[in-house]
């Protein structure tokens, strides 16, 4: 990742306004902040939550609260509990989320 130019700031995640994106089930809420191609968020997922597409997309996810659960395309599956992080690159294999009883990430990507 190659971080562009841009001055110091700091981010209040409660002033920023959440949007919702609906799962297979569940919904997730997305507070997001651009960076040029950089996109930072703070997503909850609600319990019962699962990804409705698979992603291809590079991530680095932090968790904050609860659980997640990250299936990948050849099959492993992984789990996220708070203090845990998972980096994956660009295209590199396609992934999904759930998460039963709910969680709260932080998302660099």
């Amino acid at each position: 990742m190659k971080i562009p130019r841009f001055a110091f700031e700091t981010t209040d995640w409660d002033a920023v306004e959440p949007t919702v994106h609906a799962g297979k089930t569940g919904e997730a809420l997305w507070r997001t902040r651009h960076f040029g191609d950089i996109r930072v968020r703070i997503v909850e997922y609600s319990p019962g939550y699962a990804a409705d597409h698979w992603c291809e997309k590079g991530h680095v996810i932090l968790c904050l609260e609860g659980e997640l659960l990250t299936e990948l395309n050849d099959g492993r599956r992984e789990v996220l509990r708070a203090g845990m992080s998972y980096q994956v690159g660009d295209g590199v294999g396609a992934h999904r989320s759930q998460s039963d009883g709910g969680a709260k990430l932080f998302i660099v990507d």
